[in-house]
């Protein structure tokens, strides 16, 4: 029998520190409910809106994949990989932090520039890290999903140490697609960026998700026109 939870747009940490404003729909940093610790292998889902000329400073990571899709604006990113890039919406970038990475992003407009930052826990410990920058541009398509990533480094879009499959999808109203698990056993999580959906009776608005496990698919149409992120991985 399906299992399903909702996370409701206005239930997610909120931390406002001026520069940053970011919704947070687990626990992270100063925000922590044990209830929302991750859902399987997803463990940060950050909305992020950084202020123009602001940003993040240095700072490292490690085991963790690490993928940043801009919606908005721009950032500048820097790493101790030599790595020097500018990011923006249509993009999408990923790191594999493995054995350990120090970078930064800084929004280098004048414009406030909003981003969604995800942590996916790895299959593969202490990797070398790596980094690696898309556009997803000339993969949309119309009222279909779209594959961003991938555990596969020849597949479409940007690979990551994981058996996860991001997709992306832009639906008039009216219109439904039905997706297919990848793997039986993964969950997937539905994050919608504008508009509102239907998946298989559940309603679901901006910025609300929406996690759906033990399925083989699930039915998403679009009650008005709606832009959405699924992200299909292993659960835990």
């Amino acid at each position: 029998m399906t299992k399903s939870i909702l996370h409701k747009a206005e239930s997610r940490g909120d931390a406002n520190h001026g520069w940053l404003h970011s919704k947070h729909s687990f626990s992270f940093a100063n925000y922590y409910n044990p209830e929302r610790m991750n859902f399987g292998t997803l463990r940060v889902l950050n909305d992020d809106i950084i202020a123009g000329n602001e940003g993040f400073g240095m700072h490292p990571h490690d085991n963790m994949e690490i993928i940043s899709i801009p919606l908005s604006g721009e950032l500048k990113h820097s790493d101790n990989m030599g790595n020097t890039t500018i990011i923006k919406a249509g993009d999408i970038q990923v790191m594999s932090a493995g054995t350990g990475v120090f970078h930064s992003e800084y929004n280098n407009t004048d414009l406030e520039s909003n981003f969604l930052q995800i942590w996916i826990f790895p299959n593969k410990k202490n990797v070398k890290p790596r980094y690696d920058q898309i556009s997803i541009k000339n993969l949309e398509k119309e009222n279909k999903f779209y594959q961003i990533l991938s555990p596969d480094s020849n597949d479409q879009g940007v690979w990551i140490y994981q058996d996860a499959w991001f997709h992306l999808g832009k639906f008039a109203a009216g219109k439904s697609e039905t997706y297919h698990f990848k793997k039986s056993e993964n969950g997937l999580y539905i994050f919608v960026l504008e508009g509102e959906i239907d998946v298989d009776g559940q309603t679901l608005y901006k910025r609300d998700g929406f996690g759906v496990f033990e399925t083989q698919s699930v039915n998403i149409s679009a009650v008005k026109d709606a832009e959405l992120l699924l992200m299909e991985i292993p659960m835990l």
